[in-house]
């Protein structure tokens, strides 16, 4: 799960200076992925959640996100409201067994969601299921 911002007119400098704190990682309008890449029309700035021990499902991050606080909440909300920039909470969900009931569905509590409100923040779920299928030639 991570926080993504991203702008077609703001550095990630100046998305810091906005928010009051750093990305964990970060691009700049200009820069290529490969030299041979094109120039990216936009920069990103991103946040990692990060559990406490070995978060496995995509609850055992929200206390992360929350954590980053109401004050962080309302800067990324005023930034986005700016017009500046847009801002999705990412999350990623691998299934490996699609037998195991804990690999399945996503909880989001009350608290997070308001925070994502207070933030303007939208939420972009990829799920990728890992499954062998019969080659229904037998």
């Amino acid at each position: 799960m991570y926080l993504r911002v991203i702008s077609s007119t703001l550095q990630p400098e100046e998305i810091s200076e906005r928010l009051g704190t750093d990305p964990d990682e970060s691009t700049s309008i200009g820069s290529r992925r490969r030299p041979e890449s094109p120039p990216r029309p936009f920069a990103t700035w991103i946040r990692h959640a990060k559990a406490a021990g070995p978060g496995e499902r995509p609850e055992d991050l929200e206390p992360a996100v929350l954590a980053w606080g109401l004050e962080f909440a309302g800067a990324l909300g005023r930034l986005v409201e700016s017009g500046d920039a847009s801002a999705s909470l990412e999350i990623v969900q691998q299934i490996r067994d699609i037998d195991n009931r804990q690999e399945k569905g996503i909880f989001l509590g009350v608290d997070l969601m308001a925070w994502l409100g207070t933030a303007k923040a939208s939420l972009d779920i990829d799920q990728y299921i890992y499954h062998e299928c019969g080659d229904g030639l037998g």
